[in-house]
């Protein structure tokens, strides 16, 4: 593993910052903070919670194949009874045709008791529903897995920018103390008539700027610390501190797996697809029950001479059969519907091949590019610091004015900011490559 090169004095100030902060607060490395928002961020808990979620419906869909057993009871008290007409000729073989009389049957009180049972054998709805919210138990997971590739991206992207500026942070310590380190200097030749009065004021200036700039990027590392809070999902009362050490491995080959965006995207046509199969199934195919009943009658008379409550049993069992002749055109134009859009799903799932593939190579040109600019900035820091000093020591002999000695400051800065630049592009385009290419690890829920 390589560390970037930096200068001795500036990685003596970051080792030092480190060893400080360690005393202070706990050090974190990326992996303990991508641990920590696997287990406390909201997102993710959203997620966990959804794919339970998916869990249910999956077996609630496979429970419409289970039997159902109700248990029935009521009681009727009819103030009046119902009439029947009954022909005349029930009463009289003599009686003409198309008369009749009529006749109240029945008790007031009545009471039924039963338990039924109903079973469905065959049922082209239920199958489908059960392959349908199986395959949306999937399409969660995946959806489940894209958020947390996303949440892992945006923790990663944070803790290399509080990397960058904690490194921000080392160079503006070292610039302020060179500053002042010069203005000490030019003071002294001021009270011995070497240097004017402006340029001790121009130093002044100069190390009030840098010490305003590093309060800035103080204020902007700690924001940067709690939005990965935040993230992570913990309080932002929680003291931590990031491993400043930027560690790379060279350039590392990825391998290209199928990005989270296109797997859900080929699952929901599958579910689309299932649920265009559950429309024809029903549409065609008949649907079969078996069902059954027992339980008692009561029948009962409250007035005299006679009072009773006696009771019946009933039992009955039955298959029956559901053939669908004819609902309107409802399932035809449901079923037109699902085939638009399972062609509209194929149509994104090439525009997310062609884009991914794009990004891909993008990605990659760009992770080199950054490469060969993270080499050329630490060269120039190199040779900005050596003329930087040599700036100096030509200052001490009278050779260079303090003109020169600033210019050459600026320049070591300009060289420094350069190469944090190139390391954040270089952060950015890797991480980014990471995701095109689907290696950002993401543990199961």
């Amino acid at each position: 593993m390589n560390i970037f090169k930096m200068h001795k004095r500036l990685l003596f100030l970051l080792l030092t910052a480190a060893a400080f902060d360690a005393a202070d607060a706990q050090v974190w490395s990326l992996q303990q903070c991508l641990d920590t928002a696997q287990v406390h961020n909201k997102s993710l808990k959203v997620g966990r919670n959804q794919i339970a979620s998916s869990g249910h419906k999956t077996k609630e869909a496979k429970a419409l194949l289970l039997p159902r057993v109700t248990a029935n009871a009521e009681y009727r008290y009819y103030a009046a009874l119902p009439y029947q007409l009954l022909p005349l000729s029930t009463f009289s073989p003599t009686a003409p045709d198309g008369q009749f009389k009529e006749a109240q049957f029945g008790v007031p009180h009545n009471l039924n008791a039963s338990l039924q049972l109903n079973m469905p054998l065959y049922n082209p709805q239920a199958y489908g529903a059960i392959q349908t919210a199986q395959i949306a138990s999937e399409l969660n997971e995946l959806q489940y897995r894209k958020t947390a590739e996303q949440v892992f991206f945006e923790i990663s992207n944070l803790y290399y920018n509080a990397q960058i500026l904690h490194h921000q942070l080392a160079f503006s310590d070292s610039n302020v103390l060179n500053s002042e380190r010069l203005l000490n200097n030019t003071k002294l030749m001021h009270e011995q008539l070497l240097a004017r009065a402006t340029d001790v004021s121009r130093l002044n200036l100069q190390v009030s700027q840098l010490r305003v700039q590093k309060e800035k990027i103080n204020n902007q590392y700690e924001q940067v610390l709690n939005a990965l809070k935040f993230a992570m999902g913990i309080s932002l009362e929680q003291r931590f501190q990031i491993d400043p050490n930027i560690i790379r491995a060279g350039i590392p080959e990825y391998t290209s797996n199928v990005s989270s965006d296109l797997r859900i995207e080929e699952t929901r046509k599958r579910m689309l697809s299932s649920e265009l199969t559950t429309l024809s199934r029903s549409r065609y195919l008949p649907a079969l029950n078996l069902f059954g009943t027992y339980g008692t009658n009561g029948f009962g008379y409250d007035k005299q001479p006679d009072p009773f409550l006696k009771f019946f049993p009933l039992g009955f069992a039955g298959i029956q059969l559901s053939y669908p002749l004819f609902n309107g055109t409802q399932t035809t134009h449901k079923m037109a519907q699902k085939q638009l859009e399972i062609q509209n799903s194929e149509l994104q799932i090439e525009i997310l091949t062609e884009q991914n593939a794009m990004q891909l190579e993008n990605a990659l040109k760009q992770r080199l590019l950054s490469e060969r600019a993270i080499e050329t900035a630490s060269e120039q820091i190199e040779v900005a610091q050596t003329i930087y000093a040599q700036t100096l020591l030509q200052q001490k002999q009278g050779i260079a004015n303090l003109s020169d000695v600033l210019l050459t400051d600026n320049a070591l800065r300009t060289a420094q900011q350069n190469y944090l630049s190139s390391v954040i592009d270089y952060l950015k385009a890797d991480l980014e490559l990471k995701k095109i290419s689907g290696n950002i690890n993401v543990n199961k829920p």
